[in-house]
């Protein structure tokens, strides 16, 4: 038995795609052929970062000097 399924999946945040079956192909063994394109263009505006990894970001993150010094705005608070 051969079944034609056309669907629009969404990723998930680790790239994995989850395909609906019916209750007949849930049990067993599934062959799937995929054809795999966007279904809209990719926004320009939306960048795709190249960064992955542990220490990926090294040196691109930084905590001012002056992080826990008491603010201003709360010293009414603190007294």
């Amino acid at each position: 038995m051969m079944n034609l399924i056309t669907a629009t999946l969404e990723a998930n945040i680790d790239g994995a795609l989850h395909l609906p079956l019916s209750p007949a192909l849930r049990h067993g063994k599934v062959k799937v052929t995929a054809t795999v394109e966007p279904a809209e263009p990719h926004p320009a505006e939306v960048p795709v970062s190249p960064l992955k990894g542990f220490g990926c970001l090294k040196g691109k993150i930084w905590m001012a000097d002056n992080f826990d010094a008491p603010l201003d705005d709360f010293r009414e608070y603190m007294e």
